[in-house]
């Protein structure tokens, strides 16, 4: 149940405000679905752990809901709260998955979005078990970027495999089913949405520098890496945009205290 953790917790120190700029937020449909099921709750209060630049916390602020955001990296925890300042209802600390910080049976949803790949399998979810109350339960998110299907899709995904240090090696796609179900401790239930985002080159050099794997201003590669992003863009853009399409995954299951 374990997974890669190389400065897993650093990672992105650096990248902040390229991954403020371009990474996508989440469908709101995830909200409307969880609440229809009775998730989400009027009162309900979400731990958003690997909390990040409050992306996915602000899914859930935005309709109402109290968020305690929990986030490692502190120059990604001030992005959130700064970011956040107008939803009364949020909050952040750090702490992380593996140790959160936060109280016995305190909490009804446990969220991680963009960041269970990170995490320690084991650890992670005796510690989610103890945050949550009896009824609680844990949705994983992703946003999949597709990487294939359009001539920019590919075209990106060829570079990322060309320029990226660890590409192969980290991400979401590497978690798998069984890591999952260890996670939940049994089935789980998978949601699937449809996500888009499209780009202009300021944009587009955000999204891509703001990825964990790819090298820094002054790495080796960086510059030939962005020259072949602007090849890319002037060969696939329309209307002065690219488009990214997602497969915005949810897995849930009911996550009983013990």
């Amino acid at each position: 149940m374990t997974a890669p953790t190389r400065d897993a917790k650093d990672r992105f120190t650096g990248r902040v405000d390229d991954y403020v700029r371009a990474r996508p937020g989440y469908p709101q449909t995830i909200v409307d679905d969880l609440a229809a099921a009775g998730i989400l709750f009027p009162g309900a209060v979400v731990a958003d752990v690997g909390s990040g630049t409050g992306i996915s916390s602000e899914l859930f602020l935005a309709r109402g809901f109290a968020v305690v955001g929990v986030e490692p990296n502190a120059p990604m925890r001030t992005a959130a709260e700064t970011a956040l300042t107008r939803y009364p209802r949020f909050c952040s600390q750090p702490g992380s998955a593996e140790e959160t910080g936060l109280p016995d049976a305190s909490v009804d949803l446990v969220v991680a979005a963009q960041a269970f790949h990170w995490f320690d399998g084991a650890r992670t979810r005796a510690e989610f078990r103890r945050i949550l109350k009896p009824s609680g339960w844990l949705a994983l998110i992703w946003n999949a970027r597709r990487s294939s299907g359009t001539a920019f899709l590919e075209a990106y995904e060829n570079l990322l495999l060309e320029f990226g240090t660890d590409y192969a090696q980290v991400g979401h796609r590497g978690v798998g089913a069984e890591r999952l179900a260890a996670l939940f401790g049994g089935p789980f239930t998978t949601r699937r949405y449809d996500n888009r985002q499209k780009l202009d080159f300021a944009g587009l050099r955000s999204r891509l520098l703001s990825s964990s794997y790819i090298p820094a201003a002054g790495e080796p590669a960086h510059a030939a890496m962005l020259d072949r992003l602007a090849a890319i863009f002037e060969t696939h853009a329309l209307d002065g945009q690219v488009e990214f399409l997602y497969d915005t995954e949810v897995h849930i299951r009911q996550l009983r205290a013990g």
